[in-house]
């Protein structure tokens, strides 16, 4: 493992991966296609993690070749952000609750981002935007739980962050307040006492965590998991299935079973989002189906997450059973029924 410490700086550039040994000079060319289209950034603590350059934190983290390739079903807004958007930076899919866009901004940048089109283009949304949203938010009772995202939104400063959840504390018909981020594992150094106790304040918020791999648990990550979950935070996570990364009832359980006991549920299991660029990242519902049999098996359901579907165009989110789920005509089709009893067509993408 190389000794990130003597580049204590996130690695934003191919230059800065080449140097440090993780990707191959005779790549270079295609990665600077590839940076010129997606953003690149990888946090001193996830290059800790990094053990080799084909290790499951790296092929999350470090642009590869294949990324160019963009297939003909691969959506720039795969599951409809921008159909269910009354106000800027909301996305109110369902009745009872709505998506915050907080920030463009990361600490990390996926290479399988489903919002990889757009996240770095800016950072917190402006104030006249956050206004409307929170203004959106307050006149439409239905509305039971906020979700905010981005980006990440404990990217932005606590001072920020606090004074966000202030005023969505201030409405009276929330219940809840849900912060998705990847930040205590990629950048556990953010998961300090001041943010805590900003988080504890919320009395609604829950934080859900987005890992992928028992590999990016480091020492520092799980403190700042406990440092969040001994102050009386509550925690679930979400996790992507991929290609080369964790599509095999091994590194599933082994995620699981270190996120249950580390006190976090395991909540979703997200097929792979059609983005522009990921298809060698996608399994097929048949493989994650049958992943899902296996880790039934073996698993408790404390440490199960859903295996859920977002369905391309704005459809919303099913998860992946027969009461959802039904075999077309062919192999790899499929009839999806959406939570409204609308029908969709999805066919798996060929997978290499």
């Amino acid at each position: 493992m190389t000794d990130h410490s003597r580049h204590p700086r996130a690695l934003t550039r191919v230059a800065d991966l080449e140097r440090d040994g993780l990707t191959a000079s005779d790549k270079r060319a295609d990665l600077e296609r590839v940076a010129g289209e997606f953003r690149i950034r990888v946090t001193p603590e996830m290059r800790g993690a990094i053990a080799d350059p084909s290790d499951p934190v790296a092929a999350q983290f470090v642009p590869a070749a294949a990324e160019l390739v963009t297939r003909p079903e691969e959506l720039e807004d795969p599951i409809g952000d921008d159909a269910h958007s009354p106000a800027p930076g909301l996305t109110h899919r369902y009745p009872d609750r709505v998506i915050l866009h907080i920030t463009k901004t990361c600490d990390v940048y996926c290479r399988f981002c489903f919002r990889r089109e757009t996240v770095g283009e800016t950072g917190p949304l402006p104030e006249d935007q956050l206004t409307q949203a929170l203004d959106y938010i307050a006149a439409t009772p239905a509305i039971r739980e906020v979700i905010l995202t981005g980006g990440d939104p404990l990217t932005l400063s606590t001072r920020r962050l606090g004074a966000v959840l202030d005023r969505l504390s201030a409405i009276a018909h929330l219940d809840q307040i849900r912060l998705h981020t990847r930040v205590p594992v990629v950048a556990p150094e953010r998961i300090t006492e001041q943010l805590c106790a900003i988080l504890r304040a919320a009395p609604t918020a829950w934080i859900v965590l987005h890992t992928n791999h028992a590999q990016e648990l480091t020492p520092a990550a799980r403190d700042a998991i406990a440092r969040l979950v001994d102050r009386g935070i509550p925690m679930l996570s979400q996790t992507v299935l991929l290609r080369g990364v964790n599509a095999s009832a091994d590194a599933l359980e082994a995620l699981f079973r270190a996120l249950t006991k580390l006190r976090v549920k395991p909540y979703y299991l997200h097929h792979c989002d059609l983005a522009r660029g990921t298809s060698h990242f996608r399994t097929t519902i048949a493989e994650g189906r049958a992943l899902m049999a296996e880790l039934r098996r073996r698993c408790s359901g404390t440490m199960l997450p859903s295996y859920v579907l977002d369905i391309p165009g704005g459809h919303g989110k099913v998860p992946i059973t027969s009461d959802h789920f039904t075999p077309g005509d062919s192999p790899g089709d499929w009839c999806v029924t959406d939570r409204n009893g609308t029908v969709h067509a999805y066919r798996d993408p060929a997978t290499r």
